[in-house]
């Protein structure tokens, strides 16, 4: 019987294996989770002949190298990076096919921060209430993978998507916009504050992770000092810790906090931050206008 799975070799920063998530689950303490730049992953499992829930790896900034045990179409999307088999390049965002034994390496992005690596077959990994994805946060599904872990693949489900033009593979952001609508807690904070929130300096940190996008800048002044009960939050909340730079909740966040929220991102918006670089200005507009917080207090 042929082996269907494959050997890692180098498994890089942080690779991951991933699919759309397991949505539904929040009342239980159980966040989504999933690809962060979910379009990517859609992408790539077209490429391969999966349907767009299949499993992938994701990998952050240093890519990874993997060695399948049988013959595999493998498409790698997401950031653009260099993809080679056992030494030679091979195309980025379309299909390949890698010879039993072979080494598939995903090299460094070049641009942007994760890569989506897809398998005819999908990544088989035991799933775990509906869903084969990492979460980092909770525990749930496999572990990040390491040098000589076996990821098991499952069986092609159809042939390899046709490639007759470049597919439209969006471009990490030069400024990350994220289109916000205030509250909760937009009150625990100054009006000094708000305005710096909607035209502050806030970059991308390296601090930020699947959990969340931290954000370096200048911090936002509290009105309210006063402690928080923890209450639920939400995918693309923007929470204020006590240094005041705002955190942008991803697919591992927590699903109650502490601290106050004062918007939360429209999540259309948030494939865009999986893709943003330590550094990259990030700009929150308000939905309605700058001055939506201001007149939502009358």
């Amino acid at each position: 019987m042929t082996d269907r799975a494959l050997a890692v070799v180098r498994a890089g920063a942080l690779t991951s294996v991933q699919d759309l998530g397991r949505p539904g689950h929040a009342h239980l303490g159980v966040p989504r989770s999933g690809a962060l730049d979910p379009g990517a992953l859609r992408l790539v499992n077209r490429l391969v002949g999966n349907p767009e829930r299949a499993a992938v790896l994701e990998t952050t900034f240093t890519g990874c190298a993997v060695r399948p045990r049988c013959a595999v179409t493998v498409a790698v999307g997401g950031a653009p990076c260099a993809v080679r088999v056992d030494g030679r390049a091979m195309a980025w965002g379309a299909p390949v096919r890698v010879a039993a034994g072979a080494l598939l390496e995903v090299g460094a992005a070049v641009r942007g921060v994760r890569s989506y690596v897809a398998f005819a077959g999908g990544v088989a990994a035991e799933p775990v209430l509906g869903s084969r994805s990492t979460d980092l946060l909770s525990g749930l599904g496999p572990a990040p993978l390491v040098d000589g872990t076996v990821v098991p693949l499952g069986v092609p489900a159809g042939p390899p998507g046709r490639v007759d033009i470049p597919p439209p593979w969006p471009g990490p952001p030069s400024e990350l916009v994220l289109r916000v609508r205030f509250g909760p807690r937009d009150d625990w904070f100054t009006e000094s504050a708000l305005r710096t929130f909607v035209s502050g300096d806030h970059r991308v940190s390296a601090a930020s992770n699947r959990i969340g996008l931290r954000t370096d800048g200048t911090p936002l002044e509290r009105a309210v000092l006063a402690e928080l009960p923890s209450e639920g939050t939400v995918l693309g909340a923007v929470q204020v810790p006590p240094d005041g730079l705002p955190v942008v909740f991803l697919a591992d966040h927590p699903t109650t906090g502490g601290y106050p929220v004062v918007a939360v991102v429209r999540e259309a918006d948030l494939a865009a931050a999986a893709q943003a670089v330590p550094g990259t200005p990030v700009r929150f507009v308000p939905v309605g206008g700058p001055g939506a917080a201001s007149a939502r207090r009358g």
